[in-house]
């Protein structure tokens, strides 16, 4: 078997052609994220996040079909996010980042905080302390991510959160972040 000798131009071509796929995909599903982002902060966070757990659903964010996350529960106060690891986030270890993992988690728990915020709302983490108890590989299978408001107050929130395995309830990660909860009627406030 012969080595194919990889340049940095062919790596970056290859980079190149997935965001190019994803963003074809996802104009197909009809995902425009200005859209998004004027539904996501004209309806309260409860009623935006709910419409992902019915049958039919709006275009998702580019994040969650990269992700493979799939709402599971939405609640006042917390949520319940399912994905599987998937052969792009491992690393050369056989583990998915931690980073990767991370950045499920900062969504799961800005989510939980939006079912708390009325329309004209949005946050931003400020804080996410993450503790990997064990590794996330491709043995773990599909893995629940839940997130619990712990504090939402007018202006900072406090939420926590666990990931474990589908299948055998084993935690894989706990996390806690701390965000600023941002309302219309601060920044009118302000000028």
């Amino acid at each position: 078997m012969t080595e194919r000798s990889l340049t940095i131009d062919r790596v970056r071509s290859a980079r190149d052609s997935v965001y190019a796929h994803l963003a074809r995909e996802m104009c197909e599903l009809g995902a425009d994220p200005t859209t998004l982002a004027q539904e996501a902060v004209s309806l309260d966070g409860i009623d935006w996040l709910e419409r992902w757990v019915r049958p039919e659903i709006p275009p998702p964010p580019p994040i969650a079909v990269l992700f493979g996350a799939e709402w599971v529960q939405i609640e006042p106060s917390r949520v319940t996010l399912a994905f599987e690891p998937a052969e792009w986030m491992f690393n050369p270890f056989g583990a998915v980042y931690g980073g990767v993992t991370a950045t499920a988690i900062d969504i799961l728990l800005g989510a939980a905080l939006h079912t708390t915020l009325p329309a004209g709302s949005g946050y931003a983490t400020n804080d996410l302390h993450v503790r990997f108890v064990r590794a996330l590989t491709a043995e773990t299978g599909r893995v629940l991510a839940t997130g619990t408001v712990v504090h939402a107050g007018r202006r900072h929130a406090t939420v926590e959160g666990v990931v474990e395995a589908a299948a055998t309830g084993k935690l894989i990660a706990t996390a806690t972040a701390a965000f600023t909860v941002l309302r219309a009627s601060d920044e009118s406030a302000q000028e």
